[in-house]
């Protein structure tokens, strides 16, 4: 049985986990470098669980500088099968009010700086991604939002993450664009995790906690830093309350996740073909099917 199934990746405002017990920090080295932060493994609800600040824990990194791929690969080290993500993102929608919660299903790439694969040097390979949120995975999390009954926090099941580059945020005409898409939130830092966790065969979920309204709001000129702090602050304490509640809920009864078979049929080069340096490089990923 692997040491920890469970990860959780605060974004924006969460930086650790004030209910974590027994807590030890791990240095994890990989191929892919250093991730953002020593990982935190402690016990939530008497299970152990890994707990990683995407942006580094005094947010030092930007969004295109968080090694996405010595996260994942450090998360999937552990053992972990299911990771929780936890971010800030502004609202595109009227009805997905600051402070309430989203649990997107679909993303939409507007990125252009970032690595988003493992694989390459000689091995190819094509995940599906059609479904880029585990959907049994965003029901437990969904389930678990709904029981706690947060006063005054709408609970928005399904839709569309914007996943933009920054670190600038839209300008006004991107961000009417975005509504014409029918993108319901917009942020910077899920969908390449999303796409290293599918590859890493890690069903993935997200917890995208509006702080604000995007540009195309007419109240947003209005918005200051500090009600956006104060919003940050709200949303990781409840963040971590909807975080024990979906591991008490995972250990109890995990889901079964297609995205725990991700690569069977994923690899398209012989693995006789791929080089012996690739094949070490992306042992952790492979080894169930060399």
């Amino acid at each position: 049985m692997s040491e920890v199934k469970i990860g959780v990746m605060g974004g924006s405002g969460l930086y650790s986990m004030a209910a974590l017990k027994d807590v030890e920090e791990r240095q994890i080295d990989t191929p892919f470098g250093q991730p953002s932060d020593a990982l935190i493994v402690g016990s939530l609800e008497g299970t152990r669980i890994a707990f990683l600040a995407r942006h580094g824990r005094h947010h030092s990194l930007l969004p295109s500088e968080v090694p996405y791929r010595a996260n994942i690969y450090a998360m999937k080290s552990l053992g972990v099968e299911y990771l929780l993500s936890a971010s800030a993102v502004g609202s595109l929608k009227a009805e997905a009010k600051p402070l309430d919660m989203v649990i997107p299903d679909q993303f939409i790439d507007r990125t252009k700086d970032r690595p988003a694969t493992f694989f390459g040097e000689g091995l190819v390979a094509h995940i599906t991604f059609g479904e880029p949120i585990c959907p049994n995975l965003a029901a437990v999390l969904g389930d678990a939002v709904e029981s706690l009954n947060l006063p005054d926090i709408g609970l928005h099941r399904g839709g569309t993450y914007i996943c933009m580059e920054g670190p600038a945020f839209s300008t006004q005409a991107e961000s009417q664009l975005y509504r014409s898409w029918g993108a319901t939130v917009i942020g910077m830092t899920n969908l390449t995790e999303a796409k290293l966790a599918r590859e890493a065969e890690i069903a993935y979920a997200s917890l995208a906690l509006v702080t604000d309204y995007d540009c195309w709001h007419p109240d947003h000129d209005s918005v200051t830093v500090e009600m956006i702090i104060q919003n940050l602050t709200k949303n990781a304490v409840n963040a971590q309350r909807v975080v024990q509640e979906t591991v008490r809920r995972l250990v109890a009864n995990p889901p079964q996740s297609e995205a725990h078979s991700a690569l069977k049929y994923a690899v398209i080069t012989p693995l006789d073909k791929v080089p012996e340096a690739t094949k070490a490089k992306l042992a952790l990923l492979l080894n169930k099917y060399l």
